[in-house]
């Protein structure tokens, strides 16, 4: 037989390159108190890993500006000085710290980023479940008001109208860390590609074509069960609930999500999702309507462009805004308390 075709298929092989199939690749690690995972759908493993590995450092480097569990963070800063001077904070900062105070305000207080007066009063990883003290609550609550905080935008200073206030943006700023991340990789020419922030999601472009299907986890199943799933294409679903961490006594559930006004873990939802065009917005949006409950927290979100949500109140009812039944797939109709 002869060598020939055997020779020229040999000669074409090596001339026609064979076509690279994008795929999948996906890294995970802790970061922000949370696990964090990236997604990019790309044909470049080399580039994508590079690209991820980039965004997880953005990450990192927000975290650094943005926690106030970091000391020498620029809000730990302002916690420390802010009530007897002026700090300077960067462009950054002060960008996440205005928008929540826009949140503030619009939510009148129902999210609130001077919170963190609160900070550590409730303690919910502890083997022997146990109530703050009432009178520590109530004073640190009066330490609570957004409305005290004075942004300087033309010196980007903050400063704190109380001793004993503190800012937290950890109802904000992981938001906008996944956004930015988002962001540097579409920059790089990634199109397609999902940052999760244990929860905060931003999806940009598609999966193999087809929008990023995201589930919603059901609030009194175990781990994994989904009350929701949710189509996204460039925009984010955040879902804040009271069974991540949470302690029962007595019958009675306490969760982290606490009312600003109270210092008391809020009542009247189990969870809220939010799909907004922003993290940052889902974030904090979601925050504010589980505070304000289903009623006043559903009217809430209907005035926001661009934003629609689902609230599942204390007594297991779904609750949609106006347009959440078009994008909200949802798979079961009422939850058991």
């Amino acid at each position: 037989m002869s060598r020939w075709p055997k020779t020229l298929a040999v000669m074409l092989l090596t001339l026609v390159p064979l076509c690279a199939v994008a795929e999948a690749h996906r890294q995970a690690r802790p970061q922000m108190g949370t696990m964090v995972e990236i997604v990019v759908w790309s044909d470049d493993a080399g580039a994508a890993d590079k690209a991820i590995q980039a965004a997880f450092n953005e990450i990192e480097r927000l975290e650094k500006l943005l926690s106030e569990w970091i000391p020498g963070s620029q809000i730990s800063n302002i916690n420390k000085h802010g009530a007897a001077r002026p700090v300077a904070v960067g462009a950054e900062v002060l960008t996440v710290l205005q928008h929540g105070l826009e949140i503030g305000k619009a939510s009148t207080g129902a999210f609130d980023v001077s919170w963190a007066a609160m900070r550590g009063l409730w303690k919910f990883d502890k083997d022997t479940p146990r109530l703050p003290d009432k009178a520590a609550v109530a004073a640190a609550a009066a330490l609570v008001d957004h409305r005290l905080i004075t942004v300087n935008e033309a010196a980007r200073t903050v400063r704190l109208g109380k001793r004993g206030m503190a800012i937290g943006l950890g109802a904000i700023a992981k938001g906008y860390a996944v956004d930015r991340a988002a962001a540097l990789l579409h920059a790089r020419g990634f199109k397609d590609v999902l940052v999760n922030g244990g929860g905060d999601v931003m999806a940009r472009g598609s999966k193999a074509g087809t929008p990023w299907r995201i589930g919603v986890q059901h609030p009194r199943a175990k781990h994994g069960e989904l009350l929701a799933v949710v189509a996204l294409k460039d925009e984010s679903l955040v879902t804040s609930g009271d069974y991540e961490r949470f302690m029962v006594i007595d019958g009675q559930r306490y969760h982290h999500i606490l009312n600003p006004r109270t210092g008391m873990p809020a009542r009247g939802a189990m969870s809220v999702s939010v799909i907004a065009p922003t993290a940052m917005d889902a974030d904090a949006l979601s925050t504010a309507a589980f505070v304000m409950g289903p009623k006043d927290g559903l009217a809430f979100l209907e005035k926001r462009p661009g934003v629609e949500g689902l609230i599942v109140d204390s007594a297991g009812k779904i609750h949609m805004t106006s347009g959440a039944a078009k994008r909200i797939s949802l798979r079961v109709q009422e939850v058991s308390p």
